[in-house]
């Protein structure tokens, strides 16, 4: 069953892509020019996007450098502990929101430091999978398009962070602990 279902997946990309072709063949489009077009258009939605790619870069390294993430994360230990959380796990929770890259490389040095089995790496694995890069989203995604007011956005995002943050501890601690 397992090699039928690797199989599959070695050919599910490469049969999409013919059928997307084929399609688009049949339908008249000229496959090719449409590709290099929407090619040419990522290209300059990628330089577009540059400067607040690096702005959130820096601001994250700042945030982390300065002691700011480790006095965010000093109150909210205690409570975490009392549920049974371990507190190494705080830095990934506040990162998280901020962007994929750091927080894939705290979530890394959890598994360098206590294993990836362990209950805390199986937490932090539940918690990137389960939570969005909601900061990086709002600020790369919006500029793309050109929206200058998020309203209620950031808000909404933050706090389905928080439910998955609550339901990655809940079911971590009900199946793993």
């Amino acid at each position: 069953m397992f090699a039928l279902l690797s199989s599959a997946a070695q050919w599910a990309v490469p049969v999409f892509l013919l059928v997307v072709v084929v399609h688009g063949w049949y339908k008249g489009v000229r496959v090719y020019e449409a590709f290099v077009e929407g090619a040419r258009e990522g290209f300059w939605l990628a330089v577009k996007i540059l400067p607040y790619i690096v702005g959130i870069y820096v601001a994250i390294g700042v945030f982390r450098d300065s002691g700011a993430l480790a006095a965010v994360t000093a109150p909210l230990k205690p409570l975490l502990q009392a549920m049974g959380v371990p507190a190494e796990i705080l830095p990934l929770m506040v990162v998280r929101p901020l962007s994929g890259p750091p927080s894939l490389g705290l979530t890394l040095e959890i598994f360098d430091r206590y294993g990836p089995d362990s209950f805390i790496g199986r937490l932090a694995s539940v918690l990137y999978g389960s939570t969005e890069t909601t900061i990086y989203v709002l600020a790369v995604y919006f500029a793309s398009v050109g929206i200058k007011k998020a309203r209620y956005s950031l808000a909404v995002g933050l706090l389905a962070d928080l439910a998955g943050y609550a339901a990655a501890i809940f079911l971590c601690l009900w199946i793993f602990a």
